[in-house]
């Protein structure tokens, strides 16, 4: 019961620092995620009972965290941005920010590790964490993948990839990582299904087409049973994730105005 009350604390802090900024999170077990991945993706350092954590960002969190955070930057550098990392990806340095911060805040005195979406495991291309897996296995959004549609339709050769689907969001949310709390087992935790909302095999061949072919037009972020998502990027967020990464600090002296 100790261990319980312990993650109820956990979910409970991580949602009032997190919510109204955007982020919604769902708990999990390594070894719900380990029990999905090949062993060049396991999380190993860990008891299979370690709590954890994975964060999303909904449609809010541009306005509601990002912009305000670029905003801080501009005013840190002396109205300029001076102190923005040129080889980093502004959203991407937001979130190491983010989870530093919330961890020092909040979680002082615990081990917390924090992998990022965007981080590689040392001198590979192997990702720290498929966050897009483990946020399936915590019950936050589907994962649909090639093996999802029947009959496959694409040429065997053919490279699909897999994209998440929220019940409320559809594809308009993105997975930004994954809290470990070492020191912290969860034996009692149930396992909990994320919403097949994405039922017919026919639409999910749409959702996967849409998303492996045709990603800039957002078709596939609306492909959702029922057809209505309750939120959407706003313009502005749209331009700035449609926009190459290389070219997105272009846009920043825009946002900085409207934040």
């Amino acid at each position: 019961m100790a261990e319980s009350m312990a993650n109820q604390r956990v979910v409970c802090k991580l949602r009032d620092a997190l919510e109204n900024k955007g982020l919604e999170i769902a708990p999990f077990k390594v070894d719900w995620y380990n029990s999905k991945v090949g062993e060049k993706y396991k999380l190993v350092a860990y008891d299979d009972d370690t709590f954890a954590v994975s964060v999303a960002s909904v449609p809010s969190m541009f306005e509601k965290l990002f912009e305000p955070w670029l905003a801080q930057q501009y005013k840190a550098g002396g109205n300029t941005f001076d102190k923005l990392p040129q080889d980093t990806d502004p959203v991407d340095q937001c979130f190491k920010d983010l989870f530093s911060d919330v961890i020092k805040s909040n979680f002082p005195d615990e081990d917390v590790e924090a992998l990022h979406d965007f981080e590689m495991r040392e001198g590979s291309d192997i990702p720290k964490v498929l966050v897009q897996t483990a946020g399936h296995m915590a019950g936050y959004a589907y994962y649909y993948q090639r093996k999802d549609v029947q009959p496959d339709p694409w040429d065997k050769d053919k490279k699909m990839y897999g994209v998440s689907v929220h019940p409320r969001y559809g594809g308009w949310f993105a997975f930004r990582g994954v809290l470990i709390f070492k020191g912290l087992l969860a034996p009692e935790l149930k396992e909990r299904d994320p919403v097949d909302c994405v039922s017919s095999w026919e639409k999910r061949k749409e959702l996967l087409q849409e998303y492996n072919f045709n990603w800039q037009e957002w078709k596939y972020r609306d492909v959702i049973d029922g057809g209505k998502v309750v939120e959407q990027y706003s313009e502005e967020q749209k331009r700035y994730f449609g926009t190459e990464p290389s070219k997105r600090f272009d846009l920043i002296p825009d946002l900085i105005g409207s934040s």
